[in-house]
């Protein structure tokens, strides 16, 4: 668009919105294009990304063909991408996976658990009878009902 052509947007817009509204529409209009424009440079960069994992398997695959011997420099350089992209894929996992190992070497060996609870014994079991008159007490009581 040319400048004169800006400018009369510019005064239909002020026109139409009124002073008061055209900022507000004129962020909208700005955050709206800002947004198309990074989804156009992520889109972009993703292309880009699965057009040379396509040259990498092409190239893989002629190497291949070949059966690894007498290849050219383009093939050695992407079977050393290659290499090197599987070993950054399988790093992350390899690093948990070892120091959770490492754990549990330095753990000691577990005990068997009883599979009934201990016995509850006059000691540890709350107080449920009064000891002048050895009736049940209130507590005990309400211990019992349910509510």
């Amino acid at each position: 668009m040319s400048f004169w052509e800006l400018v009369v947007v510019g005064v239909v817009a002020l026109l139409v919105l009124g002073p008061e509204k055209l900022p507000g529409a004129i962020r909208t209009v700005t955050g709206t294009i800002r947004s198309i424009r990074e989804f156009g440079h992520q889109m972009k960069s993703e292309l880009s990304d699965e057009l040379r994992v396509h040259e990498l398997h092409e190239k893989l695959r002629q190497a291949e063909e070949k059966g690894l011997l007498g290849l050219s420099a383009d093939e050695i350089n992407a079977l050393a991408e290659l290499r090197q992209a599987a070993a950054d894929v399988n790093s992350p996992y390899s690093k948990p996976a070892q120091a959770a190992t490492d754990i549990a070497a330095q753990l000691p060996a577990a005990t068997p658990v009883a599979s009934t609870p201990p016995a509850v014994t006059a000691q540890s079991a709350p107080a449920a009878v009064s000891p002048s008159s050895g009736q049940p007490t209130a507590q005990a009581h309400e211990q019992k009902t349910p509510t």
